[in-house]
């Protein structure tokens, strides 16, 4: 049996009554969910088994079970596009599919045949393939119990393939690293399908024998992978008082915002843990300002996940934090950072792993007391027409730290200075004045010498951000190219045509 079964298993007989599972309208105590877990576990009869559900106690029970059951479990994005989730479902070999929105099932698996089963009390379905596939899909690396895809910039994301005991031992030493206690309430605001949220959400607080709160995503104010409802996700922090939750800097910026306003904290929040992307020292600091105790992360699925973490007591301003148990770090000559400890066993239909250290792709260094500071990625990074590098997630982090600023992409390789496409939260003059602000701060060659607004967000939809809300740079410029050129040759700061 897996540690993390094991010690839920635990749970049930020191406390059985405790609450292990809420969703706002129900929950499922530790036994109870022992004994939804042996029962859905006798139901899920493939090798490869598809979840396409939305955050809930359903999805965590499945997870479990398909645990329980030896099963590789292939969670599914909700954000993904159509043709991303045909691509994943083939490129996987799915024999299964376990989903609580049937029509949209449907028009993607065509033929495939259904059942409705129950689980922790809501209906699923469960879609089979009229005809068999078993033994005509791609070998998985031996050892394999969950396939989780990376959202990439293509319709061709890839499939990352992870032992369940990397991704249990990240689980425990996240929960030893935030001093995770049966007293904790998790809530999870980001698909529980993406990996960070999946073991730092769920896994993590049932380590320790504390409560997972997994309310459905529109509960909490999101929508798709980039729609948010402010309002609506402070909302949730107030009825769910959580200890503990996981935020990307758009939700942070979100929280900020409202918090700025006068709406109270949460007394309850004892950590908030900030990863996805670059997030800056500003934002961080106008976080903790307004009592919300905001920690930087980061990680990657081809290390199960939470690489490094900044803790209370132990944290730098400007890093990362300093790597989890069981990891290690280290920064090549070329300054590429190289992560070493729980490795993935390969990407699905690609040679295994066979590595005892990750090239990242990121850029960064460590200083003298082992805090990782990164500093942009290797295929991102440019040189100006002087020569300087620049690297650009750098430079977009502290643009939008800036209140008027929701999002931001800097250009500037073989250029004279940096440009900027800008999505803004504000009129163009406040815009003016956080470029300005953000120069000042900047050495000369990162400034932003022009920028322009954008015509809308960058979304998963229109194809400029993936699904972990990383920008398709590529996208974005093709788009704005022309724009972008006409800065270049002009002398006004900025173009908000």
């Amino acid at each position: 049996m897996s540690a993390l079964l094991a010690r839920i298993e635990g749970h049930a007989r020191q406390q059985p009554d405790a609450v292990a599972l809420a969703d706002g309208q129900a929950t499922l105590s530790y036994r109870e969910l022992v004994e939804e877990i042996r029962r859905l576990a006798g139901l899920l009869a493939a090798q490869r088994v598809g979840l396409l559900l939305d955050n809930g106690m359903a999805w965590a029970c499945l997870d479990l079970a398909l645990r329980r059951a030896g099963a590789v479990c292939v969670p599914m994005p909700g954000f993904f596009s159509p043709g991303q989730q045909a691509h994943l479902l083939h490129d996987a070999g799915l024999e299964l599919i376990v989903t609580d929105a049937p029509e949209r099932a449907a028009e993607l698996l065509g033929d495939w045949t259904a059942n409705r089963i129950e689980a922790a009390g809501r209906p699923v379905w469960l879609f089979r393939p009229a005809v068999s596939s078993a033994g005509k899909h791609r070998a998985l690396p031996p050892g394999t119990a969950k396939v989780t895809y990376t959202s990439g910039t293509t319709g061709s994301p890839k499939g990352v393939c992870l032992s369940g005991e990397d991704i249990e031992a990240v689980a425990a030493s996240l929960a030893e690293a935030v001093a995770a206690s049966p007293d904790d309430r998790a809530l999870s605001l980001l698909p529980l399908s993406t990996l960070l949220e999946n073991i730092g959400g769920l896994y993590a607080p049932l380590w320790v024998g504390g409560r997972a709160q997994l309310p459905a995503l529109a509960e909490c104010g999101m929508a798709g992978s980039s729609g948010l409802d402010p309002l609506r996700l402070f909302a949730a922090l107030l009825r769910f008082a959580p200890t503990t939750v996981i935020l990307v800097p758009q939700l942070l910026k979100a929280l900020v915002e409202v918090a700025a306003v006068g709406q109270p904290v949460p007394s309850s929040l004892r950590f908030a843990a900030v990863g996805g992307a670059p997030v800056s020292a500003g934002l961080l600091a106008r976080a903790r300002s307004l009592a919300i105790p905001a920690y930087q992360g980061y990680g990657l699925s081809e290390a199960a996940s939470v690489v490094c973490l900044n803790l209370p007591g132990a944290e730098r301003e400007g890093s990362v934090g300093r790597p989890l148990p069981g990891l290690h770090v280290s920064v090549t000559a070329e300054g590429e950072v190289m992560v070493g400890g729980r490795v993935c066993l390969g990407y699905l239909g690609g040679a295994p792993a066979g590595v005892e250290a990750w090239a990242t792709g990121d850029l960064g260094y460590l200083d003298a007391d082992g805090f990782l500071h990164l500093t942009g990625r290797r295929k991102t990074a440019y040189a100006t027409a002087f020569g300087r590098n620049v690297a650009p997630e750098w430079v977009e982090s502290e643009l939008t730290g800036q209140a008027g600023i929701a999002q931001a992409a800097v250009f500037g390789d073989g250029r004279p200075f940096n440009v900027a496409v800008l999505v803004p939260r504000s009129a163009p003059e406040a815009m003016a004045a956080a470029v300005a602000a953000v120069n000042r701060r900047l050495p000369d060659y990162a400034r932003i010498g022009r920028w322009l607004v954008a015509d809308a967000p960058f979304t998963v939809g229109n194809g400029l951000v993936n699904g972990a809300g990383a920008l398709v740079r590529s996208a974005v410029a093709a788009q704005y190219q022309k724009r972008i050129d006409q800065l270049f040759e002009k002398e006004e700061m900025h173009d908000a045509v």
